[in-house]
């Protein structure tokens, strides 16, 4: 079984982190991943640097130029996590666009992620219908999940469509903004998310964009499976460098 299928059985909360691969610096990426799971973290997002990121917002396209500055790229990362399974158990996710996994080539790309063992994929610009009629059937030759996004404004009707294709869970998008704009929810975030749980659907709901503190934590998970964090562990990294890691975890739950 996935990993991340694994991790979801839990009888928890899950606490994912995101952070750019290759920030603050080239080669702190496997320490902050090592680090993080140390900490107590079920599960982290791993972010592949790009130059035209359409959902972060400053702070996490602030990383990832400073990443592709350093030197970050797709093979940089792979050879940066080709043993990672030696010292890493957690579900590890790849979140980066479209454009560098279609360079790289779509099936290298996978088998890659399948050889180092990451267990999933978000791809924000990667369209549910394209992915479905064309891509599918290669992510699950590799055992590969691929996870979307929802937002407030995502009809039902494509809800359940992205339910019916995937096999992990569904990243909800907690607002129609970008990454890092909120700073706690209101009454219209919180009907979204009753308003998604009373859909009961298949896959398991975690929320990301606006998920930066213990109470926020808190808020989300009351209607979810697990938050995800990422402006805010990134801002950590900017004032700590990779120190004090578990401080900031410790700070969350």
């Amino acid at each position: 079984m996935n990993r991340i299928n694994q991790k979801l059985q839990e009888n928890k909360k899950i606490l994912s982190i995101y952070f750019s691969a290759g920030y603050p610096s080239l080669n702190d990426t496997v320490q902050i991943i090592q680090d993080l799971e140390k900490s107590g973290v079920d599960m982290i997002e791993i972010g592949l640097p790009f130059s035209d990121p359409l959902a972060d917002g400053p702070t996490i396209q602030a990383s990832s130029t400073q990443a592709l500055h350093n030197g970050m790229t797709t093979q940089v990362l792979f050879d940066q996590l080709k043993d990672i399974r030696k010292t890493v158990s957690i579900p590890l996710v790849i979140m980066g666009y479209f454009n560098p996994m279609l360079q790289y080539g779509v099936e290298e790309f996978c088998k890659k992620c399948a050889e180092i063992g990451i267990d999933g994929l978000i791809i924000p610009d990667l369209p549910v219908d394209v992915y479905a009629d064309q891509y599918k059937a290669t992510f699950e030759k590799y055992g590969l999940i691929n996870i979307f996004l929802i937002t407030p404004q995502t009809a039902e009707e494509r809800i359940r469509f992205i339910d019916s294709v995937s096999d992990g869970f569904i990243y909800m998008v907690s607002s129609a903004s970008v990454t890092g704009s909120l700073t706690g929810f209101g009454n219209t975030q919180e009907n979204y998310f009753k308003r998604i749980a009373g859909m009961n659907l298949n896959n398991p709901q975690i929320i990301g964009f606006g998920i930066n503190n213990a109470e926020t934590f808190k808020q989300a998970t009351q209607f979810a499976k697990g938050a995800i964090i990422g402006s805010a562990f990134i801002n950590h990294l900017t004032q700590n460098g990779t120190g004090k890691i578990e401080e900031f975890v410790n700070g969350i739950r």
